[in-house]
């Protein structure tokens, strides 16, 4: 059974923190507009079955990988594209915080990842994207708040099955650990990300809106399998959702990193397994 959480609703997430496992599970550059549209059209079925509301739209604290992820680190995820004040699901201890509420988590630490430390988590991050291939001192940025981290090639942008080894990675990690230590996972998928033309058959090999979303139908067959993974210690709280779209020559504009709303708006999910 899963349950897909009203985001709208008020949830306690300081009965969830030290009951749950937590998961960040983070679409790297997944389009909201690709997101709905496939799920629309019955496209992407075991994510339609794990978020029957459907994909909620949000805005995006950054319009390229590592600013987006120095925001969620710090407790910052895509805000509601609604007028009006958010309460935040996490939150760190600093004064002047006008989103955080009775239900908010606040943890102490520079960042999330430190303060679920604090509490008891093992923290466990699977790279994808350049920003976590720890090959260099940027690339060790993000990852370095982690106690475990892990990428390879086969991880990362250019392998076609880098989701499925994505999971394999987070099988034997999760299984490791002693089945009374709550985790957090934090998992870039990358296979989104440019390039993403070998999801579609045949033609030329350029990446496009329709690569885009095969590579969307291609997470969509094995989002079953994580999730499995993800609920075999126990109760989990997943939040899944991209951190930038991108940008496939609408208005002249190829990529991210520009303030496009089709870069700043993103898809966005609270699901407990």
């Amino acid at each position: 059974m899963t349950a897909t959480l009203d985001m709208n609703a008020a949830l306690d997430m300081n009965t969830i923190i030290g009951s749950h496992d937590l998961a960040l599970i983070v679409l790297d550059t997944l389009r909201y507009d690709v997101a709905v549209e496939e799920m629309r059209e019955g496209r992407t079925p075991n994510l339609a079955r794990l978020i029957p509301g459907g994909w909620e739209q949000r805005h995006s604290p950054g319009t390229f990988t590592y600013a987006a992820h120095a925001a969620f680190f710090a407790g910052f995820l895509p805000t509601p594209a609604r007028p009006g004040k958010h309460e935040r699901r996490l939150a760190l201890g600093f004064e002047g915080s006008e989103t955080t509420g009775e239900g908010t988590c606040v943890l102490e630490g520079a960042t999330i990842v430190e303060g679920l430390a604090a509490r008891g988590y093992h923290t466990l991050c699977v790279g994808g994207v350049g920003f976590f291939n720890l090959q260099n001192p940027l690339g060790n940025v993000l990852p370095g708040l982690f106690a475990e981290r892990h990428w390879s090639p086969a991880l990362g942008v250019r392998d076609p099955r880098s989701f499925e080894n994505q999971i394999d990675v987070i099988e034997r990690s999760l299984a490791a650990l002693p089945a009374d230590r709550r985790a957090f996972t934090f998992l870039n998928v990358s296979a989104l990300h440019q390039p993403n033309h070998f999801y579609l058959d045949g033609g030329p090999p350029r990446d496009s809106r329709a690569s885009h979303a095969a590579a969307l139908r291609y997470l969509d067959a094995h989002v079953p399998r994580l999730i499995a993974v993800l609920r075999a210690r126990g109760p989990a709280f997943v939040i899944a959702c991209s951190d930038h779209g991108t940008l496939y020559g609408e208005d002249g504009y190829v990529g991210h990193r520009v303030a496009h709303p089709l870069v700043t708006t993103v898809p966005y999910a609270e699901i407990i397994p």
